[in-house]
This record gives structure tokens, C-alpha cells and sequence, in this order.
């Protein structure tokens, strides 16, 4: 099990985080033709709809999205 940042934009703050078993190429396979959709105008995703397409393929696996963490301060 690993966390993974999501960066498919010159925007830090659009990144996310997945706590996941997959591996980068299979996270790749799924999200980089829906990014690559969205960067020539057809299509608009969001994060959410990512992760769902990784939960569609893999559905086994362990995906957890995560946007924010809390913090502990001790």
C-alpha cells in the first residue's frame, strides 16, 4: 500500500492523493487518456470522476482519494 500525488495540471492546488495497491502504470493506463481528452477541448473530468474510473477498472484493488489531510500537532 502506498499514497501517490495525482498531478495532471500546472496547478498544485488541483492535485490529489491516492492510498492505493496499483501500480503507476496501471493509474496511468486510466487517467492519462482522460487527461489528454480535456487538454485538446473534449472533455472536462474532475478528480472525483478519475478515481472513480480507476474504481470501475480495478475494482479489487484499494483506491482511496484524498484532497486534504488532517494534522496531528503535537
Amino acid at each position: 500500500m502506498r499514497v501517490v500525488r495525482i498531478n495532471t495540471t500546472a496547478y498544485q492546488e488541483e492535485d490529489f492523493f491516492l492510498m492505493t495497491d496499483l501500480t503507476d502504470q496501471q493509474i496511468e493506463e486510466v487517467i492519462t487518456p482522460r487527461v489528454e481528452l480535456e487538454r485538446k477541448d473534449i472533455w472536462e473530468y474532475t478528480n472525483e470522476e478519475l478515481t472513480d474510473a480507476l474504481i470501475d477498472k480495478y475494482p479489487d484493488n484499494t483506491i482511496v482519494m484524498y484532497t486534504d489531510f488532517e494534522t496531528i500537532t503535537i
